[in-house]
């Protein structure tokens, strides 16, 4: 949580050197942009098949690059590439003995966004995502034992992916984009062609702060 802080406070501090040294009310919609953005996901498991299984939500770091492709004035693509870290916060018993168990997964999520733009303030989102999964740690604890354990994952077959859905919007403030979205995941690809629907699916909120670079 301490890295999450200083990387927002970084680029907090960014985004209001450029908001506020920037000059110029032109309408950017029919403008390509390119930016850079940072944040958190708060996110969580649900499980698809059945409602006994219950976890907590846990905040991750979610941060990379985006563009902005124009279509017409109000209509525009926009495609992201984030480091997006996901998980959940959980707790059972195992003969009798309680315990709890924190997953966090890291992703590389692909978002492919149609954008919707009524006004150069306001910017709607929506659009399927595609997530490759980078490496799980998971953390458990009880009352006589404890351990963590962190898995690097190859994704050697590109097809080997989570496909997902996101949507929200963007507020722009000149140079400054203030971001929400929500998502969750749809089916995995087993990168031989055949798909399923997962057990357990992540479902996040995300909030960033970026900023246009152009």
């Amino acid at each position: 949580m301490m890295k999450l802080k200083i990387v927002i406070v970084v680029v907090l501090f960014a985004c209001s050197n450029l908001a506020f040294g920037q000059s110029g009310d032109t309408d950017n919609r029919k403008k390509a942009q390119f930016g850079l953005k940072a944040g958190f996901n708060y996110s969580n498991v649900y499980n698809s098949k059945t409602e006994e299984f219950r976890a907590d939500p846990k905040f991750g770091f979610a941060g990379g690059a985006f563009i902005r492709f124009p279509i017409a004035e109000l209509l525009g693509f926009q495609p992201e590439i984030l480091f997006s870290q996901k998980g959940f916060k959980g707790e059972g018993s195992i003969l009798g003995s309680q315990y709890e168990l924190t997953r966090t997964t890291s992703y590389l999520d692909i978002p492919l966004q149609l954008a919707f733009k009524p006004s150069e303030f306001l910017t709607i989102v929506a659009g399927p995502q595609y997530s490759y999964l980078i490496s799980q740690k998971d953390e458990f604890a009880s009352s006589s034992i404890s351990f963590s354990q962190e898995d690097e994952f190859n994704n050697d077959n590109i097809r080997k992916n989570i496909f997902g859905f996101v949507a929200g919007l963007d507020i722009n403030l000149k140079h400054v984009v203030l971001g929400a979205r929500y998502g969750f995941d749809i089916q995995d690809n087993h990168g031989d062609g055949t798909s399923s629907t997962p057990r357990y699916k992540n479902a996040w909120f995300q909030g960033t702060i970026g900023v246009t670079l152009y």
